[in-house]
């Protein structure tokens, strides 16, 4: 189990740098839709850029083979559902949608 992130170490796994957590155990990352508010701020506040900036290098990684994007889901709820229920799952949510079920291993510090 991972305790903490960094904010480095969560960027290299969602901009696809590396697929295992620092203790070595492969992560299965979880992204909310294209539209979503929430993956807008998460992105500019993870990396400076925008979903669209995202989406044109996640597009080159794939092209080259060398990664595969996080795996949609559809809300906040179904993010936490399948964390809870994958341990070796992340993903973001609101802080006001946490429900105390998961693990919190980074936190941006607003909403």
């Amino acid at each position: 189990a991972v305790d903490k992130l960094s904010h480095q170490e969560l960027m290299d796994l969602y901009m696809g740098r590396y697929t295992n957590f620092p203790n070595k155990v492969a992560a299965l990352l979880l992204d909310l839709p294209m539209d979503s508010e929430l993956r807008e701020k998460f992105y500019q506040k993870l990396v400076g850029k925008s979903v669209a900036e995202v989406n044109a290098y996640w597009a080159r990684l794939i092209f080259t083979g060398r990664a595969a994007p996080p795996r949609p889901i559809e809300d906040a709820s179904q993010v936490i559902k399948f964390v809870r229920d994958n341990k070796n799952a992340i993903g973001y949510v609101y802080k006001k949608d946490y429900d105390g079920s998961i693990k919190v291993v980074y936190s941006f510090g607003t909403n």
